[in-house]
């Protein structure tokens, strides 16, 4: 009987040992100062320092200047002329949540039920996935994890794409509380036209009428709104009497949500869903941060009024209906920019996964289709950073702010350009992955 048990031990560690994951070793922390000279500094807060030096030590930015004298005992790396960049933010995705989409078991983005608040996402997190790799070998050092499925789906959490452990990882856990927005009918696409949500206890396939449709997005509207009644109720009881008042993990984690520490992250791309969730965020004075916004423009003065932002969810994508302009998605971040509404740019509406190494040629694109460079940049940086509640730390070169950055041999908006090497937080990341084995 022992030598059976001693046999299965091996057969599962022979067998855990040959589960996927990424071959690149997480990087060490930093021990010294580091100085990188004679660059371009791109701190996105001003004008490109030419012939520069950024200094950091034990993760943080010391100090940044032109042709400075690096501090004794630093290691000096000569950029000659190469380009110093913060990292790019990826402000939403389901990285290290998903890995592959046709297998199960490598997908944990999604939770039964309707209503999930106590969900979260960076303890889910998977280090050694493979994308992670992927993803930072273009600039994106940083991504918001989000949870999806039911109306409540969770906590997203703001992720450094470097680390043994999720919590080496995690930038910010409890970042936003991801809503799905309900909608009465569908938009008006080309092609193939898919069917509302089918209402409860109706048979998949079948379209629900539009009274069906209205009842079911009444009924999940109620469902929201009595979850923040209930929240506030359990609040006070357990303020007045712990003992009296049973633990409810549920209710216990949208303490922070009622009180207005995490903001709402509501997936809404029409008008009439994006109004009604600013409507809801005002009634329940909470933050509201829009997800998609695809109608945004035609809610200008309402997300102005509210201090509202918008994450486009993709600029690559074809429009949502047949009238709309060929290029009405790529035009999308200049008209909000032009409306005075704030926003940065995703790649999660194209992948949010693989391709999320693409988000710097979505902001390329809505540059090309007249989005300033410069605002391009920092769609996908520095604006990224305050949405999220995280621009004390990254989004700008800065001293004081972590050091999370990358060198290239260009701009990095252009597919052309190289990723040469990255910190996060000091430490140096390996910039191998998938592809570059692959490729050798």
């Amino acid at each position: 009987m022992l030598r059976i048990t001693c046999l299965g031990l091996i057969v599962i560690t022979t067998s855990s040992a040959s589960l996927p994951a990424s071959d690149q070793i997480p990087g060490a922390p930093q021990t010294k100062p580091i100085a990188l000279i004679n660059g371009v500094i791109h701190t996105l807060t001003g004008p490109p320092i030419e012939q520069g030096t950024i200094v950091f030590d034990a993760g943080k930015i010391t100090e940044i200047g032109p042709r400075m004298a690096p501090p004794e005992g630093a290691d000096v790396i000569d950029l000659m002329g190469q380009h110093v960049y913060p990292s790019l933010i990826e402000a939403h995705s389901h990285l290290g949540l998903q890995e592959i989409s046709s297998i199960r078991a490598t997908l944990d983005n999604a939770e039964t039920g309707l209503l999930n608040p106590n969900v979260s996402a960076h303890v889910a997190v998977n280090p050694d996935s493979e994308l992670i790799p992927v993803t930072r070998a273009n600039g994106v050092l940083i991504a918001l994890s989000a949870p999806t499925g039911g109306l409540v789906s969770g906590k997203a959490s703001v992720m450094q794409m470097d680390g043994w452990t999720y919590e080496d990882m995690t930038l910010k856990a409890n970042s936003a509380l991801v809503v799905n927005w309900p909608r009465a009918s569908p938009f008006m696409t080309r092609g193939p036209r898919p069917g509302p949500t089918p209402a409860p206890g109706q048979p998949p396939g079948q379209r629900p009428d539009g009274d069906e449709q209205s009842e079911a997005r009444n009924q999940s509207l109620k469902s929201l709104r009595d979850l923040f009644a209930q929240a506030r109720t359990y609040h006070k009881a357990r303020e007045a009497n712990p003992a009296e008042q049973p633990f409810d993990s549920r209710l216990d984690s949208m303490i922070p949500v009622v009180d207005g520490q995490i903001p709402l992250l509501i997936t809404a791309d029409r008008a009439e869903q994006i109004q009604a969730a600013v409507a809801f965020g005002v009634e329940q004075n909470v933050k509201v941060i829009i997800f998609g916004g695809y109608d945004a423009e035609m809610c200008a003065e309402l997300l102005r009024r509210y201090s509202v932002p918008v994450i486009v969810d993709a600029v690559h994508k074809a429009p949502r209906r047949d009238h709309d302009d060929y290029d009405a998605a790529y035009t999308l971040p200049e008209r909000l920019r032009q409306a005075g509404v704030k926003f940065c740019i995703s790649g999660s509406g194209r992948s949010e996964t693989w391709n999320t190494r693409n988000l710097p040629y979505q902001a390329a694109t809505a540059s090309a289709y007249g989005l300033p460079h410069e605002d391009a940049l920092r769609s996908v940086t520095t604006w990224p950073a305050e949405i999220l509640g995280i621009a004390d730390r990254v989004g700008t070169l800065e001293n004081g702010k972590d050091a999370t950055l990358f060198i290239s041999d260009g701009d990095p908006l252009e597919t052309e350009t190289q990723i040469t090497a990255a910190w996060i937080q000091g430490r140096k990341v390996d910039l191998t992955s998938r592809h570059t084995q692959l490729y050798e």
